[in-house]
């Protein structure tokens, strides 16, 4: 070794000695912390006998004292694993302590690296070629030991509960430092197939540098004794760091005998195993299904029931907390079903407005659908008499497990559908959710049913919430606008009371040419007036008579020639004359407020028209044009609706209006739209043969 090096590593573990000899005097002497505590006199005291050996390596050189230090340093890092180990142990019924049931694994795997470290030293001592080439042998066992202390430790620090976290973090922040530099250590040693010298002089200086972080969890914690809870979160990540170590010991090889095959490419072709590998590793952390993979492993094998209840309820309750609307909320249940089973999409499905339909509300990852489900569909009655979760791949292989239900064709053709959740709230069924098919294999069994059932049933109740509340605030809206009818009302009473006294005066002074000329005057006044208020307030009072049959030739002939005078002039196509069951006058008025909309989105060189038609046993009414169109959003989630409009100065009643007709008298309306494209608007109402004063047909539900 270079002199100077030699200089570097005696006073490097010289320090590292002396430093861990008094701690192990201060602890045998003073300081009592029963198990614990004498497992950790026994690591500091084996680690001060390392640095001892060490020092008398340096100085005098000789083999057999390279192999006793080597066998020294495997005792010491089994004594810090002892010690770790009871730091996890949780409370003894009437005594100290007892291991908890889930982390005994640990104890073995820990004896059988200790065992084989000490045999990978005495292989080297005595040249056995037992396992293979002994130094080969000796720096993977190292490197397989420090892996494993880094698992220990991570296992530890993260089942430590909040109030001891601060006690252990010096402890755990110092052995990870020195674990980690034994990391790059051995993983250099590896690489090289030699200890670098300059890596090696130095480590006592680390152990010595990470010694003042264990004295001060010496300092704060006195009797060493914590309650630790093993979760599916530490099993997880510990599994997970074992893997990257076992996968990284493995390429360590690879590289090793790339380079010592390859000739005059070795050590390009290792370079590129390496970085390769490193890629791979990264590759496989980012993941979602070799995590989802890992995770089902862990629960499997690990645990006796899958899931962390208290973990999971925690997360999908502040999942649906965190909500911003019934879409965003939408999305948030959907994505809490989802990672319950290691789904990667999904979509909810609720009734709509009139309670006759389950259309999609929300998605994750999936494709718009348009697709209605009716409400009575025999599909929709078996979510909601069973409350089954409905798991597709098992319907189709197994059919007869669930007596009754007919898969629709629409659901049949969505790629990757898995399972059906049904929302129901109290007694009522809402909808339901549609899950795609899992990242890895889950096995759908009682337990999964069971949790998916009750988070569906909280879900529903805050789905049901946050409709009641969109329903409170529409009918506080309908109530301010009632108001502000009351203010119209009294204006117009007050024009109406003007107009009166003008009309008894009338008899006593038309003859009167200054009357006559301020008669004029308040009559344009008072029309003036009312078309403000009428700009402010749309009539929409329900008629007292029946339904009957209507000639909407006549009405479209009669909105045309009123429109006249507006540009784009309103193009008028009768295909053939046909009769609807409605009321002229609220008839004349949807059809208008369509046909205005039209012209007021239209520019003057565009094209506006009515078609009037028959098509599938209705009576077609389409009012077209070339405008400005709605965005996909607002026709989803804004059309349709009261007080929602694309104009400036619109206030969202007339569309409403519209729609709520139609559907009362059991039509229904269409609508096609474009950005910048134009839109189709197609009222299908129902007919009649026979003209107007026809008595109009029993009320029926069309979808």
């Amino acid at each position: 070794m270079n002199p100077n090096l030699t200089t570097v590593a005696a006073w490097s573990y010289g320090l590292a000695g002396f430093a861990y000899t008094a701690l192990a005097v201060y602890l045998g002497l003073g300081w009592r912390g029963g198990q614990r505590g004498r497992a950790l006199a026994a690591a500091v005291a084996l680690t001060a006998a390392w640095g001892g050996v060490n020092v008398v390596l340096t100085v005098a050189q000789a083999p057999w004292l390279f192999v006793f230090a080597s066998i020294v340093d495997v005792l010491r890092i089994g004594a810090w694993y002892a010690f770790l180990l009871l730091l996890k142990e949780g409370p003894r019924e009437g005594s100290a302590t007892a291991v908890t049931g889930r982390t005994t694994w640990l104890v073995p795997v820990a004896a059988a690296l200790v065992v084989l470290g000490l045999l990978a030293q005495v292989s080297v001592g005595l040249r056995l070629t037992t396992f293979g080439n002994p130094g080969r042998f000796s720096l993977f066992q190292g490197l397989a030991m420090t892996v494993f202390g880094l698992v220990l430790l991570e296992q530890l620090f993260r089942s430590l509960p909040e109030d001891a976290r601060w006690n252990m973090k010096p402890l755990c922040l110092g052995l990870a430092g020195a674990f980690i530099f034994d990391l790059y250590l051995f993983s250099d040693a590896l690489l090289f197939n030699q200890i670098d010298a300059d890596s090696w002089s130095v480590r006592g200086f680390i152990y010595a540098l990470v010694l003042p972080l264990v004295v001060m969890s010496t300092m704060r914690t006195r009797n060493w004794t914590l309650r630790v809870a093993l979760s599916r979160r530490v099993v997880f990540h510990s599994t997970a760091l074992m893997a990257t170590g076992a996968y990284l010991l493995f390429m360590a090889a690879a590289g090793y005998y790339v380079r010592y095959f390859g000739g005059s490419w070795g050590r390009a072709l290792q370079v590129a195993v390496v970085f390769i590998a490193f890629l791979a590793l990264g590759a496989m952390a980012l993941s979602a299904s070799v995590r989802a993979k890992l995770r089902v492993i862990v629960s499997k094998h690990f645990f006796s029931y899958r899931y962390d209840y208290r973990d999971e309820w925690l997360r999908f309750t502040h999942a649906l907390s965190a909500q911003g609307g019934q879409n965003e909320l939408g999305q948030d249940v959907i994505k809490g079903l989802a990672d319950m089973l290691e789904s990667p999409a999904g979509s909810l499905w609720l009734l709509d407005a009139p309670g006759r339909h389950f259309v999609q509300a929300a998605r994750w990852n999936m494709p718009a659908d348009a697709t209605a489900e009716p409400a009575d569909s025999g599909f929709a009655r078996f979510l909601s008499d069973t409350g089954w979760v409905v798991n597709l791949e098992e319907y189709r292989s197994s059919p007869e497990r669930y007596r009754g239900l007919r898969i629709p064709p629409w659901l049949s053709e969505v790629p990757n559908a898995w399972l059906i959740i049904p929302l129901t709230n109290g007694a009522e069924s809402i909808g339901f959710v549609m899950l795609a098919t899992a990242r890895t294999r889950v096995d759908v069994n009682w337990e999964v049913n069971d949790l998916l059932k009750t988070a569906a049933r909280q879900a529903a109740t805050f789905l049901g919430q946050m409709q009641a509340t969109e329903a409170l605030l529409e009918a506080r809206k309908f109530d301010a606008f009632n108001r502000m009818s009351a203010f119209v009302v009294h204006d117009l009473k007050n024009i109406v009371a003007q107009l009166s006294l003008m009309l008894k005066n009338a008899e006593r002074h038309r003859d009167n040419p200054e009357f006559q000329k301020d008669m004029l005057m308040t009559v344009e006044h008072s029309v003036e007036r009312m078309k403000q208020l009428m700009m402010q307030l749309r009539e929409g009072t329900t008629p007292v008579d029946a339904p009957h049959g209507v000639d909407l030739a006549t009405i479209i002939g009669r909105i045309q020639r009123a429109k006249a005078n507006q540009s784009p002039i309103a193009e008028l196509k009768v295909e053939e004359r046909v009769a609807a069951i409605g009321h002229e006058d609220r008839l004349e008025r949807v059809i208008g407020h369509l046909v205005q909309n039209a012209i007021d989105a239209t520019d003057k060189d565009g094209r506006v028209w009515i078609r009037l038609a028959k098509q599938d046993g209705l009576a077609l009414v389409e009012i077209g044009d070339t405008g400005q169109g709605m965005t996909p959003e607002f026709m989803r989630e804004r059309l349709f609706k009261p007080f929602q409009t694309t104009k400036a100065t619109g206030m969202g009643i007339g569309a409403y209006e519209s729609f709520q007709y139609v559907q009362e008298l059991g039509g229904r309306v269409q609508v096609d739209s474009t950005p910048n494209v134009g839109t189709h608007v197609r009222l299908l109402l129902p007919r009649t043969e026979s003209g107007a004063g026809a008595a109009p047909p029993p009320r029926k539900e069309i979808a």
